[in-house]
């Protein structure tokens, strides 16, 4: 079992076929395959993935969010000769924004400029600075983190989390991975669905996580957590769970990364603006941290009838240590 990634290949068209450009992608459960982003969704895929673009890509999606309305009536010639870059470019981004071709992504663009006319869109506020009071403090971390959460939702493609949901509630055994940040998401995910009977462990030792991989097969499921989708030591056993035949789940702010080749499923993170004290640990674990809770909650529904009296039985069993001891 090998992962592959369909290639695409450019050529000298007209406009109408250039802007209906389909984008090849890996294959997916049968009735998973994403959709293109909603409008809400597109300024979210903006926010994620420009760090991940070359400098031209980014100038296409920098243009598309800044401008929706004005991007929304040029032609893929149109957007190119704005952002100073090809017609190449202008497609590829729209494909890596999730678009099959530059159309969809105008019809996106026209829905996020009503949205915007309509006063849909939240203010952005400035970054934290080393002076401000400890008020504004509060209040751009929570304008940040809701933002975040609305970007993730807004991501997320229900068809992933139905079958990423559909593989754990049938799961033999689950091996969760993830590193600093990430691994105490992976270990919150762990400790949920060991609350409602099924065998989950996380993993944070590379070693171990290697060795426990290698024992998963058919009818097992390993979900790797990592924001950027470039860390080795959650890469490495996905893979080799991966290679084992059993279903994988990658967890990532990055759909795009090395992690992406050897999932099964892909979930998308968002995560607010990176600044000087606030890193991308902080606002991706915020974001994590509401995939990992779609997916117990998900699991838990569909294994209800063993779920719930295990869940009680473990309420039980620690119960004495909430209560107050008795002399």
């Amino acid at each position: 079992m090998t992962a592959s990634r369909g290639e695409n290949i450019f050529r000298r068209v007209n406009n109408s076929v250039k802007e209906s450009f389909a984008n090849p992608t890996r294959d997916t459960a049968p009735g998973h395959r994403p959709g293109p982003p909603g409008p809400a969704a597109l300024a979210a895929k903006v926010r994620t993935m420009a760090p991940s673009m070359t400098r031209s890509m980014q100038r296409v999606a920098e243009a598309v969010a800044g401008d929706p309305a004005g991007c929304a009536q040029l032609t893929v010639t149109g957007l190119a000769e704005r952002t100073g870059t090809s017609e190449a470019t202008v497609v590829r981004t729209s494909r890596l924004l999730g678009y099959p071709g530059y159309r969809d992504l105008r019809l996106a663009l026209a829905g996020l400029a009503a949205q915007q006319a309509s006063g849909a869109s939240p203010s952005v506020t400035a970054d934290i600075a080393v002076d401000d009071p400890i008020e504004d403090v509060i209040a751009k971390l929570a304008h940040d983190e809701r933002q975040t959460l609305a970007d993730t939702a807004a991501g997320l493609d229900p068809g992933q989390v139905e079958a990423a949901v559909h593989a754990l509630a049938g799961a033999r055994r689950i091996d969760v991975y993830g590193a600093g940040a990430s691994a105490l998401v992976a270990q919150d995910l762990a400790q949920k669905l060991l609350r409602i009977g099924l065998v989950a462990h996380a993993h944070a030792d590379p070693h171990l996580a290697v060795t426990g991989a290698v024992q998963l097969r058919a009818g097992d499921v390993a979900v790797a957590i990592t924001h950027s989708g470039r860390t080795v030591d959650v890469i490495e056993p996905l893979r080799v769970a991966f290679d084992h035949g059993a279903t994988t789940v990658a967890v990532t702010g990055r759909p795009d990364g090395e992690i992406a080749q050897y999932a099964d499923h892909v979930l998308t993170t968002s995560t607010a603006r990176e600044s000087e004290l606030r890193p991308a640990a902080m606002s991706s674990r915020t974001s994590q941290l509401l995939v990992v809770d779609c997916l117990f909650i998900g699991v838990a529904q569909r294994t209800y009838e063993t779920a719930a009296p295990a869940l009680s039985a473990s309420y039980e069993a620690l119960a004495h240590r909430h209560s107050p001891r008795q002399r």
